[in-house]
Order: structure tokens, then sequence, then C-alpha cells
């Protein structure tokens, strides 16, 4: 019996300790692709395309970036969703993608809390309402008053239907009474574009966006829609500071793996992606992007996901935004 019993622990007992970590042992297998469901260029393309070589070299296997674009993310999110659960290929998501979509469509092609598991929230930035210097307002104030003068004189431009630059202005509009008119585009970089020319009145976008043409005066900022003050631009006031505490909006980039990807490979990865967020190098290039590194853990990024999804709900019925797909 004795021997029976010791014959079964010396067969048991390297498999039970094999089992746990057999995913982590194992992983990764081969190159890991990062889709990134925006143009080559954006803001969300820098952040892997800065991360990747850092987590190539600590994972000991190739990273790609794969561009997706399309549907305000939705193209590249159903891609990784509906990939192989094994950590090799995984989404560098946002705001829109996460927490507004599945509001804002009407047959949303996805759902963010059932078909992504959280790895790590990358970096983010506020939004900040900009307009060309043409527009006789030097504050929020001076806007407002200015838009309630002309009713429907005022047009600000977005990033695209159901973007945090669509719901930015939206928001506005419902706070302050405002009637302004949406010109959606197909990504910020041509809405910007025409901000600056003067064939749009404003917009306001993420910061990291339009920090450049700020800095060098061809947009004037008007506030930054964040309950704190902007690193990059401080001398902009707050939404609080500017007596509109409720006009928040903001992006973050983070990264989410298909829903059944095994816990241990979402933690390596979270390991080597923070690490990698983490770097002098990468931190410092992120933060002159107009950027704030956050390099969280799995279940804060969760938690973070989950908050900013329910606050997001509440702006699109309020601004009563809906998207035919």
């Amino acid at each position: 019996m004795k021997w029976t019993t010791l014959i079964l622990a010396v067969l048991v007992s390297p498999l039970s300790l094999a089992v746990p970590g057999a995913a982590v042992a194992g992983f990764p297998e081969k190159t890991i692709t990062i889709v990134v469901p925006y143009p080559a260029g954006s803001t969300a393309d820098a952040i892997p395309r800065l991360v990747g070589p850092l987590m190539s070299k600590s994972l000991g296997v190739p990273v790609i970036i794969e561009n997706r674009g399309g549907a305000n993310g939705s193209i590249g999110a159903v891609r990784v969703a509906s990939s192989t659960a094994d950590g090799h290929t995984i989404l560098l998501a946002t705001t829109g993608m996460l927490a507004i979509n599945q509001w804002i469509y009407e047959k949303p092609t996805y759902n963010p809390a059932k078909d992504f598991a959280p790895i790590a929230n990358g970096a983010s930035t506020p939004n900040i309402l900009v307009v060309n210097p043409s527009v006789k307002a030097n504050s929020l104030k001076e806007l407002v008053a200015l838009a309630k003068a002309e009713p429907g004189g005022l047009t600000f431009a977005s990033a695209g239907n159901g973007s945090t630059s669509h719901l930015c202005g939206e928001t506005l509009k419902v706070l302050e009474g405002v009637d302004a008119v949406h010109v959606p585009y197909q990504g910020a970089a041509p809405a910007l574009q025409d901000v600056v020319g003067g064939q749009v009145s404003m917009m306001c976008d993420n910061l990291s966006n339009v920090v450049q043409q700020v800095q060098s005066g061809a947009l004037r900022s008007i506030v930054v829609t964040a309950a704190e003050s902007s690193k990059q631009l401080p001398e902009v006031p707050t939404a609080p500071q500017a007596g509109s505490p409720d006009l928040l909006a903001g992006n973050w980039y983070g990264f989410v793996a298909p829903a059944a990807t095994p816990k241990d490979v979402i933690e390596k990865l979270n390991r080597s992606i923070v690490e990698a967020l983490r770097d002098p190098t990468v931190s410092a290039r992120l933060e002159g992007l107009g950027l704030t590194v956050i390099a969280d853990k799995p279940d804060e990024f969760g938690a973070a996901i989950a908050k900013d999804s329910a606050r997001m709900e509440s702006i699109v019925k309020r601004a009563k935004t809906k998207i035919a797909n």
C-alpha cells in the first residue's frame, strides 16, 4: 500500500506542479500581433509601435503591428474578438471602442464586456476644446455667448460619428444649451486641418492631437475637458475652472485580448507591456505626445472600462445620438 502511494505521488506530483504554469511556460510560441483599428501615424498607432520592440525583447518573439481601421474601431475589434484566445493576437483599444460603440451603434458588432479580457491601460489624454483664431471668443463663457447670439452659426468638427470629439461637442450643446452644427470627418487629421484652415469653427479633440497646433498659435485653446490641468498646457482652464464641471471628455488607449485568453497569459502580457510603458525613453516620448502613462493591472483597467462605459451610456442618451449600421 505504501509503495503504491509513493508511486502515485511520483507520477502525479510533476503533473500537478506543471498544470498551473503550463500556459505561461508555452507562451508565447510565435509572433504576437497587435491589431490597431486606426490608420498608421495616429496616436493609437504610436503607442504599440513604441511598446512593441521592448515587448519583443522581453517575450523573445517578434511583435508586429497590424492596422485594421474602419467603423470607429469596430472592424479591428471584431478581428481580435474572433481570433484564437491564446494571447498571440491582441487589440489596442480606445474609449470609443470599449465605452462608446455599444451605445451609439444601432446594431453593435461586438460586446466589449463579453468579448474581451483587459490586459493593461496604456495611456490617456483629455480632450481640449479649440477654435480657429478667427472665432471671436477667448473663453468658454465667450464662446457660449457667441453661439447663443448666432444659433447654428458655429460648426464643430469631429473625427467621425461616435468619436470622443463628436460626443464632446454634443455634450457642450446639451450642457450649455447652444446650437452648433456637427461636421464629421474620417479621422482627426482632416478634421483638424479644416479647423486650422477656418472651414470649421471649432473642435473638441484629444489634447495629444492638437497640442502642437495650440503651441504654435494655429489654434486657440478654450478649455481642457478634464477635472485636472494638463501638464502640456497648464495655462488652459479645466472644465470646472471654466464653469462647466460636467464637460468631461477624453480618450485612453489600452490593450485587450479575446475573452477566453488564459489568466496567466494575460498576466504575462501585462508584465511585458507595463515594463515597456515605464521605460524612460518610451514614457518620455508618450508624454511628449500629450499622453499620461497609466500602465495598470488587468483588474484596474477592467474597472475603469466599466465606469467609463456607464458614463458614456448616459452621455449618448442625453445627446440622443445613434448611428445606423
